[in-house]
């Protein structure tokens, strides 16, 4: 192994360290001191990786966008099947690599006032309930999905897969719901 994978394993080592305390702890009650000894490594090493625990917490939220990201479609797919065949991915996933479910509770987390605000300003760029939105719209207009207001449908579906996740992260035992139970809160 290269030095350069060398520093980029340890750089993930960190940010999955952080990730785990701060949804542990809370962000406030992990200290750098926290993280450093967890990894393990000097609190000296760990600035040279960053230069603070604020932007540790900024790189896991960049993180979590991303993954928020890359979950778009630009496939025309009904969105009954659409959500199903996300939510059955994003639970194999999550099951296949566990800090899935730590990332949505840190996401969680992040977005609340009193959190660092340029980490939150991130975190609120996710635009997950208004594209959701859309998406219950279009089924709406097919007859796939209830009628009522998207935005609160949609509100009312991510509130659930964000709480499956969390319960999932604390749990780790716990199996992943049927995507139809969490998709029957849309259905007509």
């Amino acid at each position: 192994m290269t030095r350069k994978e060398q520093k980029e394993e340890k750089r993930q080592k960190i940010l999955m360290t952080a990730l785990t305390l701060f949804v542990e702890r809370g962000y406030y009650d992990t200290k750098i001191t926290d993280i450093a000894a967890a990894v393990p490594m000097s609190t000296g090493l760990m600035f040279h990786y960053f230069e603070s625990k604020e932007e540790l917490l900024l790189e896991l939220v960049k993180m979590g966008v991303a993954g928020t990201k890359s979950a778009s479609t630009g496939v025309e797919i009904p969105p009954d099947i659409y959500l199903t065949k996300f939510l059955e991915q994003l639970f194999s996933y999550a099951k296949e690599q566990p800090w899935v479910f730590n990332m949505f509770v840190l996401m969680g987390q992040v977005r609340r006032s009193g959190m660092p605000e340029e980490a939150r300003q991130v975190a609120l760029s996710v635009d997950t309930i208004d594209s959701t939105a859309k998406l219950i719209e279009q089924g709406q207009k097919s007859g796939v999905f209830r009628n009522g207001d998207a935005k609160l449908l949609s509100t009312c579906f991510w509130a659930s897969v964000q709480g499956v996740m969390e319960e999932m992260a604390m749990d780790k035992e716990m199996k992943a719901p049927d995507p139809e139970w969490i998709l029957s809160i849309l259905l007509a």
